[in-house]
């Protein structure tokens, strides 16, 4: 038997294809910004696929804060 419904690699894929006229409609240096939280994403596909939300946009959503809070600890870890 084949798969019900979509990997969650292939989910956020989808996903990401729909704001592309989102990110059409940015301005050259946000379109940057915007590549890049896409590429954490990316990066936690593997940890995405092991939720058990039917939602994949919570992964995705998570996977971005997740990299964002490694962040915001690095620069106070800096000060």
């Amino acid at each position: 038997m084949g798969r019900t419904s979509p990997t969650y690699r292939r989910a956020s894929e989808r996903i990401i294809d729909e704001w592309k006229g989102f990110r059409r409609a940015l301005p050259p240096e946000d379109r940057e910004a915007f590549d890049h939280l896409l590429e954490h994403i990316r990066d936690h596909a593997a940890a995405g696929s092991n939720c058990e939300s039917p939602d994949p946009v919570e992964s995705m959503l998570l996977s971005i804060l997740l990299e964002h809070e490694k962040r915001i600890r690095d620069m106070l870890e800096r000060r």
